[in-house]
């Protein structure tokens, strides 16, 4: 595989495999544009490990540690579909942070600021269902009218089947939209043209609010919403299975991510151990 047209035929039949294996259209999305990005990086050049490690230099220089294991994730798996193995290369070694960066994660203040500034549009109530729920951008498909009238949406996807309930105070503010919208059946944000809200569309519009709520861009993204949901629930139950069983997570170790305190959260327990110990 040495020729942009053997590339090309090797990406397209990786597609298929993806499909097959019943990734998440937002993961086949982002495997193919990160093994583009990679095809590009070779252009018409023999394939090779020294070539994967060049290219794996080129984003260590350029990318956050975690996306540029994120990308090397994509290229590996492709590496191993076309029975190159040997090309392979290991991810890099991050150490794992107590506190999240306090530039990153949204605040239940901010959050407040976003819902207020999109009050009585479509937005408000995706910002809210998703905050609400914890429920992933797509799967926002799943919340329809018959799931609000029953309070629960059941999601199916890679083969896992799970409940997200949407409690009463947002099936009331669902119902409010649903009345007004008039939508008599099946998802409840749709675009114009009838088909449900894909992350484009709500990534694109959650951007065009930061300004007029006064929130960071870096902060405003769905994924961000889910992450609040997550560290607000555990703050009240402090059970990270049950959170693990709610976000859709096979491994409680992802979920733990989604924990993470804030760097002012972890200096003031210190503060706490030293006033005990002075006391």
């Amino acid at each position: 595989m040495e020729k942009q047209t053997d590339y090309a035929m090797a990406v397209s039949r990786f597609k298929e495999y993806l499909i097959d294996e019943e990734k998440s259209s937002a993961t086949i999305e982002k495997y193919l544009r990160d093994i583009k990005s990679f095809c590009e990086f070779l252009r018409d050049k023999p394939l090779n490990k020294d070539k994967t490690l060049a290219y794996k230099e080129y984003l260590t220089e350029s990318y956050a540690p975690a996306s540029v294991n994120s990308m090397l994730v994509a290229i590996n798996c492709f590496l191993k579909f076309i029975g190159r193995q040997d090309c392979c290369v290991k991810l890099l070694k991050i150490q794992r942070q107590i506190f999240c960066r306090e530039d990153k994660e949204l605040t239940k203040e901010e959050y407040q600021r976003l819902v207020k500034a999109a009050a009585g549009t479509r937005l408000e109530f995706v910002i809210r269902t998703i905050c609400g729920t914890g429920i992933r951008v797509s799967e926002l498909e799943y919340i329809t009218v018959e799931a609000v009238q029953r309070g629960k949406a059941v999601v199916n996807c890679k083969n896992k089947t799970r409940v997200i309930f949407i409690p009463a105070f947002l099936q009331n503010l669902l119902k409010q939209y649903i009345k007004k919208s008039g939508i008599k059946a099946g998802a409840v944000f749709v675009t114009k043209s009838g088909k449900p809200l894909n992350r484009k569309n709500i990534w694109r519009d959650m951007k065009a609010l930061c300004k007029k709520a006064a929130v960071s861009p870096a902060k405003v993204f769905p994924h961000n919403l889910r992450h609040l949901f997550a560290r607000t629930f555990y703050q009240l139950e402090k059970d990270i299975v049950r959170l693990a069983d709610l976000l859709g997570h096979s491994s409680v170790n992802t979920t733990r991510i989604y924990t993470i305190e804030s760097g002012n959260e972890h200096i003031i327990r210190l503060e706490k151990v030293e006033k005990i110990l002075m006391t």
